[in-house]
């Protein structure tokens, strides 16, 4: 089954608040030390919980990590030094007094329980120390760590930069929009079912929803995705509607022969098959984020199709995976910040530097020169991020144009608004970018 994406999960207060704090401590200790949030909480210690409490350990987890700064700052004032060996339990139980001061005594309570799983119990008396104080202070603590506005922002300081400089008018919305929780929306898959039918299984099963795209569904309140009415029939997939225009765009037709690069976990894959009786060719540099893609494939009963072939290999190098003939339609889904999803992956605010741009873009170009090889004359490529800095997008755009005169832009077709391109993240979708490219 296809990697879910735990951001949208509705509240959960079933699971046992100790075990939650402790599995959601040690994994935002593991995003401290550079680790990526979803793969922290898959190996943190008490994984082995149960469903109710691994739900709870998310919900906290990913609340925490989109203010970790706030709860950075606050450690600063409340400990006396770092101590890595609580300091993520600290941060987890800090950020669940802020969101749900009405539970404070039961939140104490059970973090100090946490606690005793830590180095046999040596520190239940910072840790009930600590947060006792934070409650007696609670106002003047957080006045005093959001007179800084990176802080206040809950944002590197080089990202709010970078934002404000490229977006004027807008860069406070978009970071507001980066924090929030994001939408749950569905694509239904038009090969097994129709958009009608699909709300009307919806309706009975008592799931409100709003239609939001030609596909897309959007639920009023998230839930489970395996718990989706015909989930696991191939009936619709989860994917945001900024992501469902890519398919739409490279407008595929049956018989074309259609590249997808970078494509793991194979949403727009899936959606490319969907769209059309295409010959699809999958690439991924690693194979085991490969196997996600065979998976939706094969839950969307997509995996038979004619010339389908699903490869483990760096696009970038054509002698490893391509055998010469050109494609009519290329998706170059490629790596970037992510900086246009940070509501679905809030680590990533963290996680990333102001450097990583540069290097991002130096790769982006790599594939986009080589991946312009491949494209048959007349044919059409489109270049992707989840990305909302310039740097990945439309500048990098316009100096691959200038370097090739075969190269002519078209004007994107987008159903959102968008400036250029350019979806800006909104309450209904993330950020993307978009760039069709034709070759004349």
């Amino acid at each position: 089954m296809a990697r879910v994406n735990t951001a949208t999960l509705p509240r959960q207060t079933s699971g046992n608040l100790g075990t939650a704090l402790t599995i959601a401590g040690a994994a935002l200790g593991e995003v401290a030390a550079g680790h990526a949030l979803d793969d922290s909480l898959r190996a943190a210690p008490g994984a082995g919980g149960t469903p109710a409490d691994r739900a709870a350990a998310q919900d906290i987890a990913y609340t925490a990590c989109r203010q970790l700064n706030l709860l950075d700052a606050l450690a600063g004032q409340l400990l006396a030094k770092a101590n890595p060996a609580i300091d993520g339990l600290v941060r987890a139980a800090l950020s669940e007094l802020i969101a749900h001061p009405e539970r404070a005594h039961t939140i104490v309570d059970q973090a100090v329980t946490a606690s005793a799983d830590l180095k046999r119990g040596a520190f239940k008396g910072v840790i009930n120390a600590v947060l006792r104080r934070f409650l007696r202070e609670r106002d003047a603590l957080l006045e005093q760590a959001r007179k800084d506005e990176a802080v206040r922002l809950t944002y590197p300081a080089w990202w709010i930069t970078r934002v404000r400089n490229a977006y004027p008018r807008d860069w406070e919305a978009i970071l507001a929009a980066g924090n929030g929780r994001p939408a749950m929306t569905l694509r239904v898959n038009l090969r097994a079912t129709s958009l009608a039918q699909y709300a009307a299984t919806l309706q009975a099963a008592g799931l409100a929803h709003t239609q939001t795209g030609p596909q897309a569904l959007c639920l009023d309140k998230p839930m489970p995705v395996a718990r989706l009415p015909g989930y696991a029939e191939g009936l619709v997939s989860v994917q945001d509607l900024g992501a469902q225009c890519a398919a739409p765009l490279l407008d595929v037709h049956d018989g074309m022969r259609v590249l997808d690069a970078c494509a793991a976990p194979g949403g727009k894959t899936a959606h490319l098959l969907e769209a059309a009786a295409c010959a699809v060719t999958a690439l991924d540099r690693d194979a085991q984020r490969l196997q996600s893609v065979a998976d939706n494939l094969a839950r969307l009963c997509l995996n038979t199709a004619p010339g389908l072939q699903l490869t483990a290999a760096d696009a970038a190098d054509l002698p490893a995976w391509w055998d010469g003939v050109p494609y009519d339609r290329v998706l170059l889904d490629a790596p970037c910040t992510a900086s246009g999803i940070v509501r679905r992956h809030p680590d990533g605010k963290w996680l990333k530097r102001a450097s990583d741009i540069k290097n991002l873009a130096g790769e982006q170009q790599r594939l986009l020169n080589a991946l312009w090889q491949v494209l048959r004359p007349g044919g059409k490529l489109l270049y992707a991020t989840c990305s909302i800095f310039p740097e990945e997008n439309a500048r990098h755009i316009g100096a691959f144009l200038s370097t090739h005169a075969e190269a002519r832009l078209l004007a994107p077709d987008l159903p959102l608004d968008h400036r250029d391109g350019q979806l800006l993240p909104k309450e209904q979708h993330d950020g993307f970018f978009y760039a069709l490219l034709e070759k004349t």
